[in-house]
């Protein structure tokens, strides 16, 4: 998949700044059209006055409150018609030399990958170009007493499925199908259905041919964790369609501490396994 143009800025260094103890410790501005900027508001809302900007691609941002207020904890025993009933959330930001802060709204923002949550400490990349090394990627126990939070997960997740792409490369002759690839990034079912029963396509572009690019991995706007599960969406454009590959992970209990895996990919009218 290396072949394929790939915008993957996952292995980049980020300040470690806790602010209020949860979420990740930075964060950056998507969705921003390169030649615009985000506005940041005096408070959590439209009807407030702009007295900052963050550019399109500001990085290392801070995340001191959002509102609606709750945490990981109650996120997860909230029953989906409570979510879909909240307002947009808004969250108050800062750049890291405090020179700016204000509100703006959380649909712009997405956590800043940390390399050392998907390699840890010394195990982390310096090039985008890098051959990845699946020997190096950390298990993300989802249970036990070393178990990851959610966020860490959710963080650990995008950066997996974005691995999972990097490794691919037919040009080298390296497929998410090796037998030992698929015990980093797949569950225990997921890698026995490729190996009985191999799909059709390719599982990463849903097609058998490609032609195009395929976007950075993004946990899912609307429920990036829900039970347990976590969503990375991933957007595919090949020969001028664009459709959505959707990547759902979860600890794998056949495993000790039940690592996070990837355990299902779907698209528009079919899934595996």
């Amino acid at each position: 998949m290396a072949a394929i143009a790939l915008a993957l800025p996952f292995f980049t260094s980020v300040a470690h700044a806790e602010i209020d103890g949860s979420g990740p410790d930075a964060w950056r501005v998507m969705g921003v059209a390169p030649n615009d900027v985000l506005n940041v508001r005096m408070g959590p809302g439209t009807n407030y006055p702009v007295i900052e900007t963050f550019a399109h691609n500001e990085r290392n941002l801070q995340q001191i409150t959002c509102v609606p207020f709750y945490t990981m904890a109650h996120f997860s025993t909230m029953a989906e018609a409570e979510l879909d009933a909240l307002p947009p959330r808004w969250c108050l930001m800062r750049t890291a030399d405090l020179t700016k802060a204000g509100w703006v709204a959380q649909r712009y923002l997405i956590a800043d990958f940390d390399e050392e949550i998907l390699f840890g400490d010394g195990g982390a990349y310096d090039e985008l170009e890098e051959v990845v090394d699946v020997e190096k990627i950390l298990p993300a126990p989802t249970t036990g007493p070393h178990a990851w939070s959610g966020d860490e997960l959710i963080e650990h997740a995008r950066g997996l499925v974005a691995a999972l792409y990097a490794y691919d490369d037919p040009a080298r002759g390296v497929s998410h199908r090796d037998p030992a690839a698929p015990d980093v990034f797949f569950s225990t079912e997921f890698r026995d259905a490729l190996r009985s029963r191999p799909p059709g396509a390719d599982l990463l572009i849903g097609a058998q041919d490609f032609q195009g690019s395929v976007s950075e991995p993004m946990p899912d706007p609307d429920q990036p964790m829900f039970r347990g599960m976590i969503t990375i969406n991933v957007q595919v454009a090949n020969f001028g369609q664009r459709h959505t590959a959707v990547f759902r992970l979860r600890g794998d209990t056949t495993r000790p501490d039940a690592p996070l895996r990837i355990f299902r990919i779907e698209y528009d009218g079919w899934s595996f396994p």
